[in-house]
């Protein structure tokens, strides 16, 4: 897949609008990033540099990296945190768009 409109595209039914709507979401709150693949995921860069990357698999929907923050978003995304730098949202239970923008505003904030 060479954009990201054919990897959502590609996507099961069930993932795509997930996905989506992170994608929506990022576009939202960061206007002017850009996007293309890398590593064959989806990828967000701003000013030239990537900001993060996002993918639906079998099982979740996962974005990377995952930004440092303080004590609440740490205790808020520890159950999705699947290594150090990497949140992954299980398919079947609703994705909180509210740790969604937290986490994108972070990774703003610490490249910009």
């Amino acid at each position: 897949m060479t954009t990201v409109d054919e990897y959502i595209g590609g996507l099961p039914d069930d993932v795509r609008p997930i996905v989506e709507k992170i994608r929506r979401t990022i576009h939202t709150m960061v206007p002017d990033a850009e996007e293309t693949m890398s590593y064959g995921m989806p990828t967000i860069t701003l000013n030239g540099r990537y900001l993060m990357y996002f993918a639906g698999w079998k099982k979740h929907i996962a974005i990377y990296p995952l930004p440092a923050g303080d004590a609440d978003f740490e205790r808020d995304i520890a159950p999705y945190r699947a290594a150090k730098g990497t949140v992954r949202f299980p398919l079947g239970k609703p994705v909180p768009d509210d740790l969604v923008e937290r986490l994108i505003a972070l990774l703003v904030a610490q490249r910009s």
